[in-house]
């Protein structure tokens, strides 16, 4: 900006007109539709904090201008508006207890005991990230992960679930699920009438599902290979429980990048591949991908090495500061300023629920990120080169609109990596919101195909996309029940 004067003086212009008008009062400046902070009507109701809302809109409007006059390249332009974005959201002036009509209104009713209350919760969360979820209302087991099911297998890296029909007959081909490696399995069977696998068993499917194990220190050589290896060693179990000779798979986010990988280098036995929020070509995948350097992946990896793992709740702090307003200052302001308890929602009780990466894995995952080498075919899995290209099934591919972590974008070029016909799904979610959207009379959701958009849940068109390739109806089996799901890895701390 120092080289280009006349924009940065374009923009103080501005900025200076604008705050004039806001001052005499003849601004229609308003915040988003759906910008939660400043719902509260004392916002445009008393005059002093309408002005104080539109000069801070004012102001961060021409930092994003300044940004863009910058003409910077991609990292360096998500670099920049990650940092002002953070500064920004810090100060907003709903996070100022003397300023957020809400929180004075509090003061006033409750003669200050909601900052006594919140000053408990502070020191209760100090020195971590605020709650974000009254983790008194859920359990595993209880109200989580309820979908019959028992326990076929266990491995040092996995646990196999096959879950129980629920309908008298059941489609030929098995499923198996891969979740993510960094979180535990459950947000794909997260509640009653909330779980994806309920509702495929529901449907006539056979569903399987890995359950990883939580790494600890002694764990830290599980690498890429190894959990490659432990995806093709369950989807031979799975063939080998149903008697099949081929198997779908589903894989979640880094569960997907595993699978891909794997099933490249040994496609046999494989019936189709869905991905969900998965990102196989790494280039440009967003504001993490921008603030990752060399430099600090260096340092991120010999930390890890020395530790055997990456904590989980150090990842899950690194994906908050993605969506600081919903996911910090949100529950800066209901937690502390207004002294109240965070809410019950099962998703953010699954995403507290973190586990370890291990220190092999992490390694790993950082090259594939930074060189985006398993899109360039520079990679190698289990000893063999990695074409993508090779995996000629049918694959159906799920990204998500408003997803921080996994860029839609980037999700949608695995159309163009992998082999066989694809079906690109664009669901109208954030990240995890793709994953946990049941069908139902009232849902809000929608999602597109090849620039047609449907309402409801995408949920439907999947299992009709798998009823098109699972083969016949045939009798359900009748499975002594083993140990019962959901097993006993995901309660490891």
């Amino acid at each position: 900006m120092a080289r280009r004067p006349n924009r940065a003086a374009r923009r103080a212009t501005t900025l200076t007109a604008d705050l004039a008008k806001i001052a005499a009062g003849r601004s229609a400046l308003a915040p988003a539709k759906r910008d939660r902070r400043f719902a509260d009507p004392g916002w445009d109701g008393n005059f002093l904090l309408r002005r104080i809302l539109q000069a801070y809109l004012s102001v961060g409007n021409a930092v994003d201008g300044l940004i863009d006059d910058a003409q910077l390249d991609w990292r360096a332009e998500r670099q920049a508006r990650f940092a002002a974005t953070n500064v920004l959201d810090l100060l907003a002036p709903s996070n100022n207890p003397f300023l957020n009509p809400a929180v004075l209104k509090a003061i006033v009713d409750e003669g200050g005991a909601n900052l006594v209350r919140g000053a408990r919760r502070f020191a209760s969360d100090f020195p971590g990230l605020p709650s974000t979820v009254d983790t008194s209302q859920f359990g595993v087991g209880e109200n989580l992960a309820l979908t019959p099911g028992s326990v076929i297998k266990r491995s040092d890296v996995y646990e196999l679930i096959e879950y129980h029909p629920q309908t008298e007959t059941v489609r030929e081909t098995p499923l198996l699920f891969v979740p993510p490696t960094i979180n535990k399995y459950y947000v794909l069977d997260l509640a009653p009438g909330r779980s994806l696998i309920e509702y495929l068993v529901s449907q006539g499917q056979r569903v399987f599902v890995m359950s990883w194990r939580n790494p600890g220190d002694e764990h830290g050589h599980f690498d890429f290979d190894t959990y490659a290896a432990a995806i093709l060693e369950a989807r031979v179990a799975v063939a080998k429980r149903t008697k099949q000779p081929s198997v779908h798979v589903n894989a979640a986010c880094s569960g997907g990048v595993l699978s891909a990988a794997a099933f490249a280098t040994a496609p046999e036995g494989l019936a189709s591949l869905a991905l969900m929020v998965c990102a196989l070509d790494t280039d440009q995948a967003g504001t993490a991908s921008a603030i990752s350097t060399k430099e600090l992946a260096t340092v991120a990896v010999a930390e890890s090495a020395r530790k055997g793992y990456v904590d989980g709740q150090a990842l899950a702090g690194v994906f908050t500061w993605l969506r600081p307003n919903d996911l910090v200052w949100n529950y800066v302001v209901n937690n502390y300023l207004l002294g109240k308890q965070p809410p019950a929602f099962d998703v953010l009780y699954w995403n507290q629920d973190t586990v370890r990466l291990a220190a092999s894995l992490h390694r790993d995952f950082i090259k594939l990120g930074l060189d985006n080498t398993l899109a360039n075919g520079d990679w190698t899995t289990l000893g063999a080169a990695t074409d993508l290209s090779k995996l000629d099934v049918d694959n159906y591919i799920v990204a998500a609109k408003n997803d921080h972590i996994v860029p839609w974008e980037n999700a949608q070029r695995s159309v163009d990596l992998l082999g066989g016909e694809s079906r690109f799904v664009l669901s109208a979610s954030g990240h995890i919101q793709a994953l946990v959207n049941p069908p139902s009379e009232t849902s809000r959701s929608s999602y597109t195909v090849d620039g047609a958009q449907y309402a409801g849940s995408w949920w439907v068109d999947y299992d009709a996309w798998l009823a098109e390739r699972s083969g016949a109806l045939v009798p359900a089996p009748n499975r002594k029940p083993g140990a019962k799901a959901p097993g006993t890895y995901v309660y490891a701390s």
